[in-house]
């Protein structure tokens, strides 16, 4: 194995992104532009908006803004509930893609996906402590699967004890029920809410540890969209309404077969033993017959998760596919490096291995090196398909598996695995 690298060689003249280059600040002009188109290009099915704003009265720049994340329209809302304060914004390298001057010119801070970067906590510092500006960031990294919190790095409550400016979370409703992640295309007519709240005071961040500022985060960022469109009554009427959701409930609850879940309409359904579901208005799930199981989405849900962690601890999960690559090493194209093999189990993480223009080529994040994966549903910048990706320091690798519908188990078990790793190490303190 000596003569694979760990990285891809690429023609000359292909550069990779400096995700260590200093952010702009965000001109007034910037800031202004952005608050008008924000406003002037509300998507159509919204019907009608609202930003309620809590413990904000004394709250001014420097801060940090969490917020969730769920699909476009949230930058959007953002914009309108930051104005007029000047606002940096965290963004992976896809954002940047065909537009990184436009991205650049309006303050957005690079990062790939799951990967550690110090350049990251110099620029989060250099916005919050030179600029004296808002930093906004998304910490869940990656839209919402099923409308409900996902994972927080534990990194997080380090950089906000570090920064020590007061923080503040915009949690945003409805926008997930217009444009679910596993249905990216198409919008329903819904209602948007957001509520911006002050979760610490710059003195509570200088008292509190970072443990204790992770905690307090971690329940300010608790959200639940299927139980919210309950409680608002949000009927979403759309003859589509179910059309995707197999790919986030993607193994059978009756006969437990996973990949051969499937929708149409308003139905979802088992190929394997033909179990259907009728999903309600009011996102519930109904079964046409028999028992329903799960008549909320997230339990469903978390019933997928606690099934992987049943085979990690059993030691049967593992998986290995042939996969078609691109990889996005810079922002001006994808580069298609043909096919290769990906693996991963609980003790190796991912190893992605292939062959590009005659030289070989390994990939490898170790389990503790990912606590989360980054999955993308009929992913818009490549291949209309579900895909991955596999980020490293300076390149991500978007990876089409074979085998359908398996993206979604392949993030819980990276998450399950790397809980595993944690809980390991905490029983050894």
């Amino acid at each position: 194995m000596d003569n694979i690298k760990d990285y891809v060689t690429y023609p000359k003249k292909i550069k990779h992104y400096d995700t260590s280059k200093r952010p702009k600040r965000q001109t007034k002009f910037a800031a202004g532009v952005m608050y008008l188109l924000s406003k002037a290009l509300m998507p159509r099915q919204v019907q009608g908006y609202k930003i309620d704003k809590i413990n904000t009265e004394n709250l001014k720049p420097p801060y940090i803004l969490l917020c969730n994340h769920h699909t476009f329209v949230d930058f959007q809302i953002n914009c309108i509930a930051t104005y007029p304060h000047r606002v940096n914004n965290i963004a992976t390298v896809e954002a940047f893609y065909l537009r990184a001057a436009l991205i650049e010119w309006l303050g957005c801070i690079c990062k790939r996906k799951f990967t550690t970067d110090l350049s990251l906590v110099r620029a989060s510092y250099k916005v919050l402590k030179e600029y004296g500006d808002v930093l906004c960031m998304y910490p869940e990294a990656k839209y919402a699967p099923v409308g409900t919190t996902a994972i927080l790095p534990d990194s997080l409550g380090k950089l906000i004890k570090k920064c020590k400016v007061p923080v503040a979370t915009l949690l945003y409703h409805g926008n997930y029920l217009m444009t679910p992640f596993w249905d990216f295309y198409r919008k329903r007519k819904v209602p948007l809410y957001a509520e911006m709240k002050q979760i610490l005071t710059a003195e509570e961040v200088e008292k509190l540890s970072a443990e204790e500022i992770n905690a307090v985060v971690r329940k300010a960022m608790e959200y639940d969209e299927y139980r919210w469109q309950k409680e608002q009554g949000i009927k979403v009427t759309e003859d589509f309404r179910a059309e995707g959701l197999h790919k986030v409930l993607y193994q059978c609850p009756e006969c437990k077969t996973e990949y051969e879940m499937n929708s149409k309409g308003t139905e979802l359904f088992c190929e394997h033993c033909g179990k259907r579901w009728e999903m309600t208005e009011l996102g519930e799930l109904k079964a046409q017959r028999g028992e329903t199981y799960f008549s909320h989405i997230p339990d469903w849900f978390e019933w997928e998760r606690s099934e992987v962690r049943r085979q990690l601890e059993e030691g049967t999960y593992s998986f290995s596919n042939d996969v078609r690559v691109y990889s996005l090493p810079w922002t001006r194209s994808f580069v298609y490096l043909g096919d290769a093999h990906l693996t991963h189990d609980a003790e190796n993480g991912f190893v992605l291995e292939g062959e590009y223009n005659g030289e070989k080529y390994r990939i490898h994040r170790t389990p503790q090196s990912m606590y989360s994966l980054h999955v993308e549903y009929d992913y818009c910048h490549i291949e209309k398909d579900d895909c991955i990706d596999i980020s490293t320091k300076d390149d991500s690798f978007f990876c089409y598996p074979s085998q359908k519908n398996c993206i979604t188990k392949l993030s819980f078990a990276t998450e399950e695995i790397y809980k595993m790793i944690k809980e390991k190490k905490n029983k050894k303190i």
